[in-house]
């Protein structure tokens, strides 16, 4: 289990630097524009991936009350982007420091809606790889939206041939 959730960190953060590389040629009007989308567009579901990553890196360090980043931050790829790969680094840290029984490890937090759920870590790991891929992907179509072009790919299966896994 270990090995797969290294290997899922690593492209979590690899798929963000590809991403972020294209993102930072884009023109700030298309990354601001609303777009029709989960969150309404680019930098609002990149402020949604840092708000992600933000919540479950403090719900696993159990801390009591959550401090979400600052709205204003929504308007600034550059920052946002400095941010999720600060997190992705730690979530690779993680998982390469944890043992076997922290990852089986089960924790109780709260959601926004303050209901308690009890999970064990490595399930919270594969949801945040997962969830941001999901948005990796809405933010492709985004783009694809606005007419720009030379996207990155960003699959998993990508990344396994760029570092020479098969």
């Amino acid at each position: 289990m270990k090995e797969i959730l290294q290997d899922l960190a690593l492209h979590h953060e690899w798929a963000s630097k590809v991403l972020f590389k294209r993102l930072s040629s884009v023109d700030s009007d298309i990354l601001n524009k609303e777009l029709n989308s989960s969150f309404r567009g680019i930098n609002k579901t990149i402020f949604h991936l840092l708000t992600a990553e933000s919540t479950w890196w403090q719900r696993i360090q159990l801390q009591e009350h959550i401090v979400l980043p600052d709205n204003n931050l929504s308007q600034n790829f550059d920052l946002m982007a400095v941010e999720v790969l600060r997190f992705s680094a730690q979530w690779i840290e993680l998982v390469n420091n944890a043992s076997e029984s922290r990852l089986l490890h089960v924790f109780e937090y709260r959601n926004s809606k303050r209901e308690a759920f009890k999970h064990p870590l490595y399930q919270v790991l594969l949801h945040l790889f997962n969830h941001q891929t999901y948005h990796h992907g809405q933010i492709i179509t985004m783009l694809r939206q606005e007419n720009i072009d030379k996207l990155p790919a960003t699959d998993f299966i990508e990344f396994v041939r760029r570092k020479g896994k098969v």
